[in-house]
């Protein structure tokens, strides 16, 4: 991507067009060329102003705001806003105190201000009322938010060693435990529901593997099913957002449709009956669901080791009908040049979290390989941060 600002706005324009007709990966093009122009402008000091305190301002006023309920009561004073005044009486917050929060929530686009010390909400600001995006800032802040804090003295500690155990790293140091992340969330049920909630949200408004254009999940799941009970597994897959989109954007599917999960997630998940089937399911045991036309992880193995990911694989593997059983794999692919900051910063979470780190084709075809598989096409959209990597029995 070019450095200079007149080389970023030259090729903003072109996004532009692009974004104007709809065209796939404009949206995330016109993202990066955003980012790429404020690097190019800004000064050393004003970088390191951003990122020293402008940054880590913002994440803790919004985590404020959460508290306060702030972004709700923006949302319902409506188009007319509300007073500090007023919003201080609702929030039992000091006035001075709320007026500065938000001018610099303001300020970093959050909120919006429709006069002095008088507030309105921003289409942002209104998301952040949903409950999957509310959790995501408490998540991010509470659990992720600290790891990544003490990470440059955890490193110093282990004389910039790699972590590569889940029981030793970042997050145990951080929040001083040697639980592993999921076993630390099974601990801690408000952060398990947090985190579950928000996972629905992570990927939210972007490319998905069900959407047209990505995946053919007609031709390559429908046609040919034989009409047996089950079409698809989702093998560690949460509450079962993704089992939800599937059936939500391909209503005729054919069969049954199965998720599984830890049983402290699957306790956690109603109401779903009509549109899957939830099982508690220990994915380094034997899959108890046999022939399948496809079996499903999504954003599951880059939370674990190469062996794990093996290990997990291989409970997978006498499940599948050769010839007929597919295995879908949702997962970032680094490139090997001019990763996106949405794929090196998914890298950089689950390495404070796990210990663990994104993968490139090379890696996750040596991982398949070792767990008796072979890839059969690896499909991706375009600017996307996930691929769809179909694989059968080797």
């Amino acid at each position: 991507m070019a450095s200079k600002p007149d080389d970023i706005l030259a090729q903003l324009q072109v996004a532009r067009a692009a974004y104007a007709k709809n065209k796939p990966g404009a949206r995330e093009q016109l993202l990066n060329l955003g980012h790429a122009l404020v690097s190019s402008l800004e000064l050393p000091s004003e970088a390191i102003q951003r990122m020293g305190w402008a940054e880590p301002a913002r994440a803790a006023h919004c985590r404020i705001a959460v508290d306060l309920n702030v972004f709700e009561h923006l949302k319902e004073s409506g188009e007319h806003g509300i007073s500090a005044k007023d919003l201080a009486e609702k929030t039992k917050a000091d006035e001075v105190l709320l007026v500065r929060t938000l001018k610099h929530l303001a300020a970093m686009n959050i909120v919006a201000e429709s006069g002095a010390d008088n507030y309105i909400g921003t289409r942002l600001s209104n998301a952040f009322t949903e409950p999957k995006y509310r959790d995501g800032l408490i998540y991010t802040y509470d659990v992720a938010g600290p790891s990544f804090r003490d990470l440059p003295e955890y490193l110093k500690s282990i004389n910039y060693a790699l972590p590569t155990k889940l029981t030793d790293g970042p997050f145990q140091a951080a929040h001083k435990t040697q639980l592993p992340f999921f076993a630390w969330l099974d601990q801690n049920p408000p952060y398990l529901q947090i985190f579950n909630n928000y996972m629905s949200a992570y990927r939210a408004g972007k490319p998905s593997w069900v959407d047209p254009g990505f995946y053919p999940v007609s031709e390559r799941l429908v046609d040919g099913f034989d009409g047996s009970s089950v079409l698809l597994v989702d093998v560690g897959g949460g509450l079962g957002h993704d089992l939800q989109e599937l059936r939500g954007k391909h209503p005729s599917l054919p069969g049954k449709l199965i998720l599984q999960d830890r049983a402290e997630v699957i306790s956690t998940v109603s109401g779903q009956s009509a549109l899957f089937e939830a099982a508690a399911h220990d994915f380094f045991t034997p899959q108890p669901v046999k022939g399948a036309r496809a079996y499903y992880l999504h954003s599951v193995l880059h939370d674990w080791g190469d062996d794990d990911c093996v290990r997990i694989l291989e409970q997978l593997r006498p499940a599948l009908r050769p010839g007929y059983s597919r295995l879908l794999i949702n997962e970032i692919i680094v490139p090997d040049r001019n990763a996106s900051w949405p794929v090196t910063s998914m890298d950089q979470l689950v390495f404070v979290l796990g210990a663990m780190g994104e993968r490139t084709q090379g890696h996750w075809e040596s991982i398949l390989q070792r767990a008796g598989f072979k890839v059969t096409k690896i499909y991706s959209y375009e600017m996307g941060s996930e691929s769809l990597i179909e694989a059968e029995l080797a």
